[in-house]
Order: structure tokens, then C-alpha cells, then sequence
């Protein structure tokens, strides 16, 4: 790998999870529309994008939904996004950003746990510190806001098994995209059939249905920016890199959007960062390692 195409590779990372980053301020312009709705017109929109980027690059999704058990293994995958989808949105419009952020902030630590606990991979000491301090900040929000941060949880909970579940079925980003955008589209189609039908109720404005379209795009080119990123790039980099997203939420939550930043948060989100902390220098140490092998 040439350093020309590591600095393509960055560029492509910059963008993917610069994008994620600020798809709150996005989101918020849909904050008078109902989440569900916007989750309707969301899976809808990138199921054309989507279609419209697999059939320019000659691609047949249709060959890996005749398999039978890789057509289950995209239905729990598109549920999983969906899920993912929908929670993100509601965190924009209730106003807890700054839960949605905590959630992709743990997500990686989530995400080498239920690699151990369901696919019996060892973790690493650092890792299981890391972990630990995760927990104790979840626990440490949830004791002092009086309530578990479900938001954070399912989140990071759902991406992370959307991981896991993808392991099943080794297809290309825009390929098993595909595949799960035509999974969820038909029953964004119902919704919003049912939702314009007599006497219809919607009110959204021909701005509204604009930035609803647009929410195709806006799904589909962070996934595919990172698919480049990732090719072109070690791991360790990209490592780093995700914290890009969840650093950007958190900083639109307490600056753009005034959300309270207490010292129970503080308290959280410390814990929080001492396991990003420990996680990132864990990857850096075995990928140094790995090399001098």
C-alpha cells in the first residue's frame, strides 16, 4: 500500500465519518416531523440509492437472496439497522444527542465483547479495563439521571450485533446495502401509503419531502466512503477514526443544540474516554506488535 493511497484512504475516512458527525444538525431540520415517518421516508429513499449504485457498478444482490440462509441473515441485519436508524432519529428530535453519542462511543468496546461472548474470542487485558470502564460509566449515568440510558444501549447494542451478524454473510458494503435497504423499504412504503391515505393528516411541505429525498443520500455516502476508506487503510487507523463521529455529536449536543452537560455526565463521560483511552492505545500496541513479528 502506497503512502498516496493511505492519504486517499484518510480523506475517504475523514468524509465517511465526518458525515455521521453532523448528520444531527441534518436531522434536527426533520425535528417537527415524526420519527417513525422520517425512518419511513429514510429506508425508502437509500433503498433507490442504493438500487441505482449496485446496478451502475453491475452488481446482482438477487443472487445472494435466493440463498435461503443468507436471505435470513439480511432480514436480522436490516432489522438491526432499522433499529439503529429509527433510535438516532428519535435522539435528535427528544433532544438526547448527547446519549446518542455515548452510544457509538462505547459501540467498539460492545462490539469486541460480544465477539468474545458469542464468537469465544479472547479479549485482551487493556480490553477488559476498557470495557470495564464503559460499564462504569453507563452505570454511573444511569444512577445519577435516574433512568437507564436506553438510548446509548440500544445504539450501540444494535450496531454492534449488526456487526456480528454481517460476519454471517461476507458480501461488499454496497451489495448487503442493498440487500437490506430492499428488506426495509417495502414496509417504509406501507407507512407511508397508510399515512397519505384519506383522511390523510401529513402536513409536510414540499421543503420537507425535498430533505426527506435527501435522506437517500445521506444514508448511503458515509457507507460507501468508509468501504473505500477501509480498503485502503490498517485497522488501527480506522480505529481511531470512528471516534471521529461520536466526538462530533457530543460537541452538536453541549454547543449547537444546548443540551445539559451536568457533573453526572462529566462523571459518565469520563469513565467513557479513559475506556476509549485504554481501547485505541490496546489496538495501537497489538498492531505495532503485529508488525514486528
Amino acid at each position: 500500500m502506497t503512502a498516496h493511497e493511505r492519504v486517499v484512504g484518510l480523506g475517504y475516512g475523514l468524509a465517511a465519518f465526518g458525515i455521521w458527525a453532523f448528520a444531527p444538525l441534518f436531522w434536527k431540520l426533520l425535528v417537527h416531523v415524526p420519527a417513525v415517518e422520517v425512518l419511513a421516508h429514510r429506508v425508502i429513499w437509500a433503498a433507490i440509492v442504493f438500487s441505482l449504485l449496485a446496478r451502475w457498478q453491475g452488481l446482482s444482490p438477487w443472487r445472494s437472496w435466493r440463498q435461503p440462509k443468507l436471505r435470513w441473515v439480511f432480514l436480522a441485519s436490516a432489522g438491526l439497522l432499522a433499529t439503529n436508524w429509527g433510535v438516532f432519529v428519535y435522539a435528535v428530535e427528544t433532544e438526547r444527542v448527547l446519549h446518542a453519542s455515548l452510544g457509538y462511543f462505547i459501540n467498539p468496546m460492545v462490539s469486541v465483547l460480544l465477539g468474545a461472548l458469542v464468537l469465544g474470542e479472547r479479549l485482551r487485558r487493556l480490553q477488559w479495563f476498557a470495557t470495564a470502564f464503559a460499564v462504569a460509566g453507563v452505570a454511573q449515568l444511569a444512577a445519577g439521571a435516574g433512568g437507564v440510558p436506553w438510548i446509548a444501549m440500544v445504539l450501540a447494542g444494535s450496531f454492534g450485533t449488526y456487526g456480528l451478524v454481517r460476519k454471517l454473510a461476507p458480501r461488499g458494503a454496497l451489495e448487503g446495502s442493498t440487500l437490506e435497504s430492499w428488506v426495509m423499504a417495502p414496509i417504509g412504503l406501507i407507512y407511508v401509503g397508510w399515512s397519505l391515505a384519506p383522511p390523510s393528516t401529513s402536513t409536510l411541505s414540499g421543503g420537507d419531502m425535498g430533505l426527506l429525498a435527501l435522506s437517500g443520500p445521506i444514508t448511503a455516502a458515509p457507507l460507501l466512503l468508509f468501504a473505500h476508506a477501509a480498503r485502503r487503510l490498517p485497522l488501527s487507523t480506522i480505529g481511531f477514526l470512528q471516534y471521529v463521529a461520536p466526538t462530533g455529536q457530543f460537541l452538536i449536543a453541549v454547543v449547537a443544540f444546548g443540551e445539559a452537560f451536568e457533573a453526572v455526565h462529566l462523571r459518565s463521560f469520563a469513565c467513557i474516554w479513559m475506556g476509549v483511552g485504554l481501547f485505541s492505545f490496546d489496538v495501537w500496541r497489538h498492531r505495532v506488535r503485529e508488525r514486528g513479528a
